[in-house]
């Protein structure tokens, strides 16, 4: 356990905060507040493909990797001033969500979050990388497991602490005001500088030095092809049956995440209910199940741990349709939540550690780009029809079926688990 307290982790303890502070405000939460707003359900789904800039990060993965940005690059390095850049956009677009009423005008709300998205998506490129260059592998798992600590401690400020800072700036006892949210998202805002001075503060990572491009072509083939030739070349046929793994392993729980805050609202939960159980419970729940997973990760090897954690993680959603019978049950609540995100905890340790295993350091930007946006590129696509799906049969039948969307992912990874590189 020693592992966790050496400065790697620390880092990536708080960077992991940074990261996973603007996914729930321009997924989760948003749609907490939009469905607050009186914004129908069907739209809202519609609205979680602003998520897709996470699953199209990989485009412009090669720049991110390569690209110098002018005098930034030469002060903090390359990681870092790609980092820094990324969270400044993050913090613009949370201070533009902030001063628009969705139920005013929704349009440049979507603005905002989209600003946020890919925003967030470059600082995952950037993080990622460093996060891979600033260990071997021996240690990925750990980092992993640190960065998902700051990643969900994020997610309980950004849950829980976005709705209670709306709860208490709320001026009215019941119902929508649009003043509540434009403090809670300035705060959200705020909170960024914590990863901003984590950057200014950490060294930047050693790479191996890379061939000189002769050209702008040479330079085009190595930041754009190279990369992906690489994964190819390492695994040949096998990469398509690692790529589809990658594509449908967290199929069940994004899916299934559009609706939950829908769920809780139309179930009649208040903002603080959900703030405790869904954002407090729930997260620490999911801390346990990241250490647990990166723990036994180390012990049993990532691909026992990666069935397990798909197993469990779609059996989980069946609870949230055996809670939809029940209305507003709040131990019951307590119950699905714990349990769920118990289960993503311990499949997101392995998942990013196997994730990490795949790449080459000289890459780690590109590829883990690659393979990050395949892991969201499907899903949230059949995503943004969850709305239809629930209008149409109800929230019982949803779950159930994206709990069955779960069952291919078992055999490709007993697949995948054969697989050796060349």
């Amino acid at each position: 356990m020693r592992v966790y307290l050496e400065p790697a982790s620390l880092r990536m303890l708080i960077l992991g905060f940074s990261a996973g502070l603007p996914l729930l405000l321009v997924l989760g939460t948003l749609s907490f507040w939009l469905r607050e707003a009186g914004i129908d359900r069907t739209t809202i789904g519609y609205l979680s493909w602003v998520g897709l800039a996470y699953a199209f990060k990989w485009l412009w993965a090669p720049l991110v990797d390569r690209l110098p940005i002018p005098l930034l690059t030469r002060w903090l390095g390359r990681r870092r001033s790609w980092l820094l850049l990324s969270q400044l956009a993050i913090v613009w677009g949370l201070i533009a969500m902030s001063f628009n009423d969705p139920q005013v005008a929704l349009a440049p709300v979507v603005w905002g979050a989209l600003a946020v998205a890919f925003g967030s998506a470059t600082q995952d490129i950037a993080l990622d990388a460093f996060r891979i260059e600033s260990a071997d592998i021996s240690r990925q798992a750990a980092l992993a497991a640190s960065y998902q600590t700051g990643y969900r401690l994020a997610m309980i400020w950004a849950g829980a602490g976005v709705l209670w800072i709306a709860a208490g700036a709320q001026t009215v006892t019941s119902g929508y005001q649009h003043g509540a949210w434009h403090t809670a998202y300035l705060v959200m805002a705020a909170s960024m500088g914590l990863g901003l001075v984590t950057v200014l503060l950490s060294p930047e990572p050693l790479r191996l030095p890379m061939p000189a491009a002769k050209n702008a072509l040479d330079w085009l083939r190595g930041a754009l092809i190279e990369p992906f030739a690489d994964f190819l070349r390492r695994y040949q046929w096998q990469a398509a049956l690692i790529l589809a793994l990658i594509a449908v392993y967290r199929i069940s729980d994004v899916v299934m995440g559009i609706m939950a805050n829908p769920f809780y609202v139309d179930m009649g939960y208040t903002k603080a209910e959900v703030a405790t159980v869904t954002k407090v419970y729930g997260v620490i729940m999911t801390l346990a199940g990241a250490f647990i997973g990166g723990a036994m990760a180390m012990r049993l090897g990532v691909m026992r741990v990666l069935m397990l954690g798909a197993v469990l993680s779609a059996a989980s959603n069946l609870l949230f349709a055996a809670l939809s019978t029940r209305g507003h049950d709040l131990t019951g609540l307590i119950f699905v939540i714990s349990a769920d995100n118990l289960a993503g905890g311990i499949a997101s340790a392995a998942f990013i550690a196997y994730l990490s295993g795949l790449t080459n350091v000289n890459y780690s930007a590109t590829q883990y780009a690659l393979f990050s946006s395949m892991m969201l590129l499907l899903p949230k696509f059949i995503a943004g029809y969850s709305g239809v799906y629930v209008d149409a049969f109800g929230y019982q039948h949803f779950f159930t079926a994206t709990a069955l969307l779960g069952a291919p992912v078992l055999l490709l990874v007993w697949l995948a688990a054969r697989v050796k590189p060349a």
